[in-house]
């Protein structure tokens, strides 16, 4: 049952998180032109660009381990991205517009920092050091997004929306 097994699971995930950092990247331009902040707007547009070299991370690893860069569907990234798009119809020229965008974008942050971790992990159990530093890598990045994110929130989007 060699096809379900650890490394089935990492490819099977991989691929996974291809399809999601691809969709994400997608839908981070309509996310910066929502943003009313222009610190907000910057910090979408920043991660923007992190996210394509996320990609290209990405597709290294598939070339290391002798794979093609492909993906499979992630529902619960597109339904994550849905519900954003929801909130910037819902909130867009109120106040509270800036909290939801951060609220959606962190949700997505939370997504890839759990995805990323299983991948570490599972690469390191698999021996594939290379592979794992490039996904830890990607795992520091949406860790310090989070973390902009929720300094956003707390110095600025939270309070401006609740006024």
């Amino acid at each position: 049952m060699a096809e379900k097994d650890l490394k089935a699971l990492f490819l099977h995930t991989l691929k996974d998180v291809y399809f999601a950092e691809n969709a994400i990247s997608r839908a981070l331009p309509k996310m910066a032109e929502s943003a009313d902040s222009p610190d907000l707007e910057d910090a979408f547009t920043t991660h923007l660009e992190q996210t394509r070299e996320q990609i290209k991370r990405l597709e290294q690893i598939f070339e290391l381990m002798g794979e093609k860069a492909e993906s499979v569907p992630c529902e619960a990234i597109q339904g994550i991205i849905k519900e954003g798009n929801e909130v910037a119809q819902t909130f867009e020229g109120g106040p509270a517009l800036d909290a939801g965008l951060i609220a959606a974008a962190q949700a997505v942050e939370h997504y890839e920092i759990a995805r990323y971790g299983a991948l570490v992990s599972w690469a390191e159990r698999l021996g594939l050091d290379e592979v794992a530093g490039l996904l830890d890598e990607t795992l520091d990045e949406e860790k310090e997004t989070d973390n902009l994110l929720t300094e956003l929130a707390e110095s600025e989007a939270n309070e401006e929306a609740d006024t």
